[in-house]
């Protein structure tokens, strides 16, 4: 059995049924379904005031859709199901802290609520790389270290269904990346992993499946690798400039577009084997770089058409997947 149909035979974690929120006159969350199977990492990306934080809020509980239902586990968070909090773990852009206490402390308190052990606790420190700052005051933790904090916070109870709202957004990339590794420990697990960013590349390195929302409403819902190997963005060859004059570059059968960047001559192409052909009986290949197109690249031009003129969410009838035509 391929991983794909494992994932589809897997009992869904998280169901959304049509959910709308409204805030004045503005529509923040418009009909909105989506299923999220058990151990899946799924991503949810848009532009800022596309919605996302709206329907994670939605789907923890935290917040009433004014209509539509969620289902986690097959519950409904709302109103608050003291029966789910055991079993997931939440991280928002504005945690809260007990800001007197050390990280060791408020963690140990955060693990008491649930509780979870303080061998939990420590265990988790380790986990976010928090060990060295253990015993200060969280008041004192700069900016990234107070977000690992938060993510710690998330996890210590060990839970099934994990929340993490741009968890990465204050990270140097190094702690970006060390996170990354937990995460993909997280999956190996069993858990499911609900998760917005800003960060294409993580987006596409850790996701499974990503929805992409714009003014309020699912533009699209597949694997990054669907997404760019369905996309029509070109590959694009870069070149030392002064290696080929720009109008002889653009003559060349296949070449879209051509542009200078950062020092580099930019062939934009959507036959690349065609044109690397030509340039190498051209000028050579020797410092020519490939960039083939990426999640990036996918999102940028759909968030681009769509928030101009976003069209009515079309539903397939497998609820998994939504695609806009």
């Amino acid at each position: 059995m391929s991983e794909e149909q494992a994932m589809r035979t897997t009992p869904t974690a998280v169901h959304v049924q049509g959910v709308s929120k409204r805030y004045g006159d503005r529509q923040a969350v418009d009909d909105v379904s989506l299923d999220i199977r058990g151990g899946e990492f799924f991503g949810l990306l848009g532009p800022n005031g596309a919605g996302k934080s709206t329907l994670v809020e939605i789907m923890e509980g935290l917040r009433h859709a004014d209509t539509g239902s969620v289902a986690l586990f097959g519950e409904s968070p709302w109103p608050r199901n003291t029966a789910l909090l055991p079993r997931i773990g939440i991280q928002t852009q504005s945690s809260a802290f007990f800001v007197r206490q050390t990280a060791h402390e408020h963690l140990r308190t955060v693990a008491a609520l649930y509780g979870a052990s303080r061998a939990a606790a420590d265990a988790t420190l380790g986990t976010v790389g928090l060990t060295a700052q253990r015993d200060v005051q969280v008041e004192n933790l700069s900016g990234g270290q107070r977000q690992r904090l938060a993510i710690a916070s998330a996890l210590v109870h060990g839970p099934e269904l994990i929340f993490l709202d741009e968890p990465t957004a204050a990270l140097d990339p190094q702690a970006r990346r060390d996170l990354w590794d937990v995460l993909r420990g997280l999956k190996a697990e069993g858990r499911t992993i609900v998760y917005t960013t800003h960060h294409l590349d993580e987006a596409e390195e850790l996701c499974d499946r990503i929805a992409i929302l714009v003014n309020g409403r699912i533009a699209v819902t597949d694997s990054p690798h669907n997404l760019v190997d369905a996309s029509r963005a070109p590959s694009r060859l870069l070149l030392p400039f002064g290696r080929l004059d720009e109008e002889k570059a653009a003559a060349l059968a296949g070449v879209d577009r051509v542009t200078v960047q950062g020092g580099s001559l930019v062939l934009e192409t959507r036959t690349t084997g065609r044109v690397l052909s030509a340039l190498d009986q051209l000028v050579g290949l020797d410092g020519v770089q490939t960039r083939t197109p990426s999640l990036e690249d996918v999102y940028l031009d759909l968030t681009a058409r769509l928030a101009q003129d976003p069209p009515a969410p079309r539903r397939t009838a497998e609820t998994t997947t939504e695609h806009q035509p």
